[in-house]
């Protein structure tokens, strides 16, 4: 293709200026592509499902998380074919030392120690911590993340009150052992013995004998779906009908609250995708323009109305794809800082995983790439078919 290759590189970096301040203006709005395509491959696509997870599924009320199920329900459901395991938690929501300091702010669950270490064979302990957990009713386990932002050792003495609702409760736990939550479904979270906080409340207390979760775990893959819709059916005319989900779906439900994602998504997308079209169109249209005695020019030579198609599409995509790669390193710094402060957030747990893979990688450039033929379609259309005389006569 002649020389067509060493004049869309000239070309590109004639006027530094403008070429720069076009990349850049790219890079910004295609690292919020980038960003979006990685939210949305983290939130609705997944792939980052473990043995684990992918057989759990999360039994909780069908109206509202906050709403409590009967004790009871856990043997009927240990009773369905096809289920393993099950265990129950009961959020706490108690105060830990200053409850002005956000850092004294953390998941607080009660739940049954040897059911929940076989539901979630995940959260690895050593033997004597394990040991210490299932025999000792105030000992609990505390993420490896939480007890290293409140200085946790294990035998410490944990203190937790919950004031809202009469008389005062008061825990008085020792941390037992600590984990790594990388791949459990909550950040910063704290796990004790349910019988300690049962035999802890008031004999005329409506707290006892309720929960608000089961984790189910299913004998296979092929179990699931039908496991969740027995648990569903099972208790559909009960006075507390349950909603059973699997753990992704769970976790989105939480994100959910603010509104259609999607929809703002593609929203988002839309806005962004015409705006760099038209910034990216007028620059490439300005450099055409003043370029265009050169084409004429370069038509007197030989040079086919393709080839000068070709080189002015050429150029663009260069710009497009220096824009697109600095784009997505862009995003990826993004989506490390969004994954790190959702990691201690139980409701964005599931943003903990948040990262420009290849294949989010190859969406945005592959964006890029699309928006720079655009833009560059119709001035490069015009160039080539501009007759030489035309082109010669061009005064600008």
């Amino acid at each position: 293709m002649r020389n067509s290759l060493s004049l869309i590189l000239k070309n590109a970096v004639r006027n530094k200026r403008r070429s720069f301040l076009t990349a850049a203006s790219m890079a910004t709005s295609l690292c919020v592509l980038g960003l979006i395509f990685a939210l949305y491959q983290v939130l609705f696509v997944g792939g980052d499902e473990t043995p684990a997870t992918a057989l759990r599924l999360i039994v909780h009320h069908r109206v509202s998380l906050t709403q409590e199920l009967p004790a009871s329900f856990e043997e009927k459901i240990r009773k369905i074919p096809g289920v393993k395991a099950v265990t129950s938690l009961r959020w706490f929501g108690g105060i830990y030392k200053d409850p002005g300091d956000p850092k004294n702010h953390f998941a607080q669950f009660a739940i049954e120690p040897q059911a929940f270490l076989m539901v979630h064979p995940e959260i690895r302990l050593s033997a004597q911590e394990q040991q210490v957990f299932l025999t000792q009713k105030t000992a609990a386990i505390a993420t490896r993340d939480l007890a290293a932002k409140l200085h946790w050792q294990p035998g410490e003495r944990i203190t937790i009150v919950n004031s809202t609702s009469a008389p005062a409760l008061t825990l008085d736990l020792t941390l037992a052992g600590v984990y790594d939550a990388s791949n459990e479904g909550y950040g910063e979270t704290i796990y004790f013995n349910r019988d300690y906080l049962e035999n802890s409340l008031p004999a005329s207390d409506k707290r006892r004998g309720m929960t608000q979760q089961y984790h189910v775990e299913a004998s296979s893959k092929q179990e699931v779906a039908r496991v969740a819709a027995a648990i569903d059916s099972g208790f559909a005319e009960s006075p507390a009908p349950t909603l059973t989900e699997n753990e992704r779906a769970f976790m989105l439900s939480f994100i959910s609250f603010i509104g259609n994602l999607k929809i703002f998504m593609l929203a988002i997308c839309s806005a962004v995708a015409f705006t760099i079209v038209l910034v990216s169109a007028n620059a490439i249209a300005m450099s055409v323009r003043e370029r265009t005695r050169e084409v004429g020019i370069l038509k007197t030579l030989g040079y086919a109305p393709s080839e000068i198609l070709q080189m002015i599409l050429g150029e663009s995509l260069l710009i497009g794809l220096v824009g697109g790669v600095a784009g997505c390193i862009a995003a990826e710094g993004l989506c490390l800082a969004l994954a790190r402060a959702a990691h201690s957030q139980t409701a964005f747990r599931t943003l903990s995983t948040l990262s420009m893979t290849p294949v989010t990688v190859l969406y945005t450039l592959a964006a890029a790439a699309l928006v720079a033929a655009i833009s560059a379609a119709i001035p490069a259309r015009s160039a080539a078919r501009t007759s030489i005389i035309d082109a010669l006569a061009y005064t600008g």
